[in-house]
């Protein structure tokens, strides 16, 4: 009974998409086409100090000089050649790559140190094994036949015989994914047994594919898009949940879904990462083959805003008018977006006394659901607050700080999303 109960609650997620009826979206790409389109993605931020590379690794202003850094990540849709984004956005000092190559990680797992043998292919710049990357500046490889299949790990190995010289270095600390350092060039090895692990990403920021017929949809979002409190190298997050039923469609098969969400950001204010209203031109429309996004965006705006009657109301005026720049932005690009609606985070440390909080986040869900200026509505928080206490998360998706949910919780998001949003 309990799990009819469950299930019947994620069902009262689904709002029906809101009609512009004055404006038509343009398929952006015309069916049997080839192009890159990004496959995956992750935000890219200044690396906080504790999120650096560990001793001996960074030692004060070099970091991973004569090292190996070998990550994995997992694409969404598939392709026959493919190409990396490197990002030196937030490096105080030239970024400088010896040498990088894909693989194929061992049993196809995520996290892993070692790879599959005869998988290995060098990645090209221009023709060259190496390139050095100018601070604030972003390179792409050379394409690369290395055909993929949707969902597949994906092994980068990056040296750096130099360093760079800076303690200021771009990465995504909230990976959930395990990462490996080495001294010495290993690029090319099949294993790293005496590699150091670090649940961080570190200068990568997107992989691109060619496809026919492929389009992308961007998540705009914080720790919980992110996928704080899933499973580290298990790839549950709700976004990943969401390609999954999408692969599941023969109409959404072909749909990217692209993660571009740190914890603790913002909408308004810049914080951990810089707001969504001064990424948004890096992180949607700077993307590869992008057809739609999803902006689930907000909760951290409110939590830090003071928790007084006049603070709150003027921080949900504003996050309204942010999220309107946003869909302005977005649509003049021909890309409709979609919103969600802010969790519950009754018990939670943003919870306030006065509920002044809550009282900003029911006045912001309230305009996302009826302003009918997003072009669909999804109602996230409809699906995993708890029915009995409608300010609080359900304690079956809660994992335990009132805030963040658990991977079940995640899932729960993930099947709120009508997948008939990303047809035609």
């Amino acid at each position: 009974m309990r799990r009819r109960s469950l299930l019947g609650v994620a069902a009262t997620a689904i709002v029906t998409p809101v009609v512009t009826g004055n404006r038509a979206i343009a398929d952006p790409q015309p069916q049997g086409r080839s192009r890159w389109v990004n496959t995956w993605v992750s935000m890219p931020q200044l690396c906080e100090p504790h999120n650096m590379p560990p001793p001996p690794f960074t030692q004060g202003n070099l970091v991973l000089a004569n090292a190996t850094l070998r990550q994995t990540v997992r694409v969404t849709i598939g392709g026959r050649r493919i190409r990396l984004r490197f990002n030196n956005a937030f490096g105080g000092a030239t970024l400088p790559i010896t040498a990088v190559t894909v693989a194929l990680p061992k049993d196809g797992k995520a996290g892993v140190h070692e790879v599959q043998p005869g998988t290995v292919r060098k990645v090209t710049f221009t023709g060259r094994s190496s390139v050095d990357i100018t601070d604030g500046a972003l390179m792409v490889s050379d394409p690369l036949d290395f055909p993929l299949e949707p969902g597949t790990n994906l092994t980068v190995s990056v040296f750096l015989a130099d360093g760079q010289a800076s303690s200021s270095i771009t990465s995504h600390p909230g990976s959930r994914t395990t990462s490996h350092l080495i001294a010495g060039n290993h690029v090319e090895d099949a294993g790293l047994p005496n590699a150091t692990p670090t649940d961080h990403w570190y200068f990568l920021s997107g992989v691109e594919v060619q496809a026919t017929d492929a389009r992308g949809v961007v998540v705009i979002g914080d720790s919980l898009t992110d996928g704080r409190g899933s499973t580290t190298n298990g790839n549950d997050r709700w976004p990943d949940r969401l390609f999954d039923r999408l692969q599941a469609g023969h109409d959404t098969r072909r749909i990217a879904v692209l993660n571009q969400a740190a914890g603790g950001n913002r909408v308004l204010n810049n914080g951990l990462g810089p707001s969504v209203l001064s990424r948004i031109d890096r992180d949607l429309l700077a993307q590869s083959g992008v057809a739609w996004l999803l902006l689930f965006e907000g909760v951290n705006d409110i939590g830090t805003a003071a928790p007084d009657e006049s603070s709150q109301k003027k921080t949900a005026d504003d996050l309204i008018a942010g999220y309107q720049q946003v869909i302005e932005r977005a649509h003049t690009h021909d890309i409709p977006v979609y919103g969600a609606t802010l969790l519950p985070f009754g018990g939670a440390g943003y919870d306030d006394p006065g509920g002044f909080r809550e009282t900003a986040r029911q006045a912001v869900n309230r305009w996302i659901r009826t302003s009918r200026r997003f072009d669909a509505v999804i109602d996230f928080d409809a699906a995993v607050r708890d029915p009995a206490i409608p300010r609080q998360l359900l304690p079956a998706f809660d994992v335990g700080d009132h805030l963040h949910l658990n991977p079940a919780g995640y899932r729960a998001l993930a099947e709120a999303v009508p997948t008939r949003l990303f047809r035609g």
